[in-house]
């Protein structure tokens, strides 16, 4: 559908966003998006599924958690995340401690072993990129891609 068929609202300000805002957004969208796609099909490291890394991952970057806390975070049922949680566990990538305020509730957290197995997996995810980077980008585009990091990752935290 041609940009000018598309009504665009910006709902903050309630105005009509300027036709290159959207225009960049899409390509954004588009970019971004082809990018974590190919990033997901790097062939797992460390044995962890995707469902496996994000739990890990939520519990290296938010700390200890419970696990209905974490299924809400990821968007998935309890009964999944408990399956998800209890294959890490086995592996022994994660330690349940029983919570001090609240004798009831189950705190789970990664081990070394899980936070290596995680590494590993975004170890190779970035030497993908550093590859990409060094073998097919000019150092001033380079540069350009640096700049733009800190912007894409404001963008995320808005969004």
């Amino acid at each position: 559908m041609p940009l000018d068929e598309v009504e665009a609202a910006d709902p903050v300000a309630g105005q009509a966003l300027d036709p290159d805002v959207r225009q960049l957004a899409l390509a954004l969208r588009l970019s971004v998006g082809m990018l974590v796609r190919r990033l997901r099909q790097v062939a797992p490291t460390g044995g962890l599924t995707i469902p496996e890394s994000a739990a890990l991952a939520r519990l290296d970057r938010g700390g200890p958690a419970i696990s209905a806390a974490l299924a809400r975070q990821e968007q998935i049922s309890p009964q999944a995340m408990g399956a998800t949680l209890g294959s890490l566990e086995a592996h022994g990538f994660v330690q349940r401690h029983r919570d001090p305020q609240d004798g009831r509730q189950v705190i789970l957290s990664p081990t070394e072993a899980g936070l290596a197995a995680l590494n590993s997996r975004r170890d190779a995810r970035t030497d993908l990129i550093a590859d990409a980077l060094g073998a097919a980008y000019t150092p001033a585009e380079r540069a350009q891609l640096a700049a733009v990091a800190p912007l894409l990752a404001r963008l995320a935290e808005r969004l």
